[in-house]
């Protein structure tokens, strides 16, 4: 099977992991994700940014595209991606309790499920690694 993103123009791997974003043609704003509008012209977010804000979802969601299953609790939070914009995302690799706001964190994907086309892919943010530590 082969591993996609769960949705089309979310991120690419090639040359290296990038959200994508797009850059509206006249006034500049920068959105994520990229539009399908032809007034945005694609670009690559930054991959390392801060915490902004998170939370811990304990109560499983009740509706699609939660699946039901054994829930366990995760982390969400808002990271701030410098010249870009702020995105909300899934935090994985990291104990709640160690959860900063100001945390430096870089960019990841995370497997959400599997389909008849493969494994399902969605990009995530993890804690990055102290300054002078290999990636």
């Amino acid at each position: 099977m082969s591993l996609m993103p769960v949705a089309p123009n979310l991120f690419v791997t090639e040359p290296r992991l990038r959200l994508l974003g797009g850059r509206h043609r006249s006034s500049g704003r920068i959105v994520f994700p990229l539009p399908d509008d032809a007034a945005y012209e694609r670009i690559e977010l930054p991959p390392r940014g801060v915490l902004w804000s998170y939370t811990i979802q304990r109560i499983a969601p009740k509706s699609p595209p939660y699946r039901g299953g054994a829930f366990l609790p995760f982390a969400v939070g808002y990271v701030e991606l410098p010249g870009a914009l702020i995105v909300e995302s899934r935090l994985t690799e990291v104990a709640f309790e160690r959860l900063r706001v100001g945390m430096p964190m870089e960019l990841t994907t995370m497997n959400v499920g599997d389909d008849s086309v493969g494994a399902r892919q969605s990009y995530a943010f993890r804690p990055a690694p102290a300054a002078g530590t290999a990636a």
